[in-house]
């Protein structure tokens, strides 16, 4: 079965790009050309295009998906990094979890500390408190873990670090 880049990706689920960008990043092979110089790929291409989404979907790096897919070609060792591999991504989704809940916790206090309501006259509580960035707690606990300010030696939260750049999302 051959079929355009256009079909590829319809079957797949995504845009021509995306196809084009795997090819450029080594995850996809060249495909052959047609006479008239399209990309044409076969029913492989696709199951290979699938996996690299799948992984994706899944936050793995582009760098990790290569690995993966080397491995998958040519099974060489054991499998083991493969379960390190996924359980340093569900470290990171439970640490993004944690900020999440924290950051939640945050803006609800935000909202119950406003001293006014929805439609309030007289200055509104929520952007008060928002120009006041030195007085949040989950700033401060930002700045702590980026180094930008020591511990004062008080307890505060122990939220994980901000949603993760590092990690699974690149």
């Amino acid at each position: 079965m051959r079929m355009k880049i256009g079909e590829l990706a319809k079957l797949a689920g995504c845009p021509v790009v995306t196809i084009r960008f795997y090819e450029k990043e080594g995850l996809l092979a060249r495909p052959e050309r047609s006479e008239g110089n399209y990309r044409l790929y076969c029913a492989a291409d696709l199951e290979r295009l699938r996996f690299v989404m799948h992984c994706r979907r899944h936050g793995m790096k582009l760098a990790e998906i290569r690995e993966l897919l080397a491995f998958r070609d040519h099974p060489t060792r054991d499998c083991a990094w493969v379960h390190r591999l996924v359980d340093e991504h569900i470290a990171n989704v439970e640490a993004q979890i944690a900020a999440l809940e924290h950051l939640k916790a945050e803006l609800t206090a935000l909202r119950t500390a406003s001293a006014h309501g929805p439609g309030c006259r007289g200055g509104c509580g929520i952007l008060a408190s928002l120009s006041a960035a030195d007085a949040c707690p989950y700033c401060e606990d930002l700045r702590c873990r980026a180094g930008g300010r020591p511990d004062s030696g008080k307890s505060t939260s122990h939220a994980p670090a901000p949603l993760a750049k590092g990690g699974a999302f690149k």
